[in-house]
């Protein structure tokens, strides 16, 4: 996991030859909505692609995390199912009910039924390379995602430079990375995380969670700012040692939410000593996210280890898989 995380870069650019690489069917349709269904680390990989594409891509871009498909599915919507397995049960219904609704669907995934059945009805599909977890190969179903905007002409080439950009940039900085994850893993050591991160970023403070939940086996919660603004912010009423904060912010984010953070770091400071603010590097929204990834996914590993448990652990959802095998 820990040479994973370190070479996210040359994953990020191997995910571009496997894009570059594959040969998609034209598209007849006129799309006018898009749906990305998945779930885990594949279904971030939906909600991070939604919000960097959000300033160019020409149509709705939304994320599903369930069985069901919202009720404007169509088929002039592009359906992108998303599973690294190819065996995610919801995923799976998912995509049979996209089918039932005429959409137009691709697949991305490593292999099992969802490959399958992207052959058996002759669907556009990338397939990943498999073998590793499925939270440590985000950056492959990222590249692909956006691989499939491009395709159906809903975002530019631009995306090719954005994540080669990004690849160059986290390896550059990888000294500097690791010893900032070790600073972040100090932080939240022995504690309940609490992640804030300003509008924009919400993928991005998400799989921290996620990461901190599976890799260092911690429970953990976030929220956006502007939004907790209006509601969260009240909730900071009692003193409680046990929390640490973590604002992860960018010199990109909106004015007013810079402000916003000087104050909340005023107000919840009086209810914990643990308060931390950490700034990404990079120059554009791509970049930015995956620099806060690389640094999270690093400060998770380094809290596996801190908490004695094994990073690749997950017998509990193994569990919950085997008792719904049984229903």
């Amino acid at each position: 996991m820990k040479d994973l995380i370190t070479g996210f870069g040359d994953q990020l650019r191997h995910a571009l030859e496997i894009g570059a690489n594959t040969s998609l069917k034209e598209n007849t349709k006129k799309i006018e909505s898009v749906l990305i269904t998945g779930l885990g680390g594949s279904g971030i990989g939906g909600t991070i692609v939604s919000e960097l594409t959000a300033e160019e891509c020409s149509v709705p871009v939304a994320t599903n995390k369930g069985y069901d498909l919202p009720g404007y599915i169509n088929e002039n919507t592009l359906v992108i199912c998303s599973s690294f397995s190819g065996n995610t049960e919801e995923t799976i219904e998912a995509f049979h009910k996209a089918k039932a609704k005429n959409a137009e669907i691709a697949c991305v995934s490593s292999g099992g039924q969802l490959i399958e059945l992207a052959k058996e009805n002759n669907l556009n599909y990338i397939q990943l390379p498999s073998g590793d977890s499925p939270r440590a190969m985000m950056g492959y179903s990222i590249t692909q995602l956006l691989y499939v905007l491009n395709h159906y002409g809903l975002i530019s080439d631009g995306f090719k430079a954005e994540l080669t950009n990004s690849a160059a940039l986290v390896d550059s900085l990888q000294e500097e990375i690791q010893a900032d994850a070790e600073k972040i893993t100090d932080h939240l050591y022995g504690k309940v995380p609490v992640v804030y991160a300003c509008d924009g970023y919400q993928g991005m403070a998400v799989r921290f969670t996620q990461q901190l939940a599976e890799n260092s086996k911690m429970v953990s919660w976030h929220n956006i700012i502007p939004e907790m603004n209006h509601n969260e912010l009240v909730g900071w009423r009692t003193k409680n040692e046990d929390l640490a904060v973590i604002f992860f912010r960018n010199e990109s984010d909106h004015k007013r939410n810079q402000k916003r953070i000087e104050i909340n770091n005023e107000v919840v400071s009086k209810y914990t000593s643990s308060v931390m603010e950490y700034w990404s590097k990079g120059e554009t929204m791509y970049e930015k996210t995956f620099y806060l990834i690389n640094v999270g996914d690093h400060a998770t590993f380094n809290l596996s280890k801190r908490n004695g448990v094994v990073v690749e652990e997950i017998d509990v959802i193994n569990y919950l898989k085997g008792e719904l095998a049984k229903f």
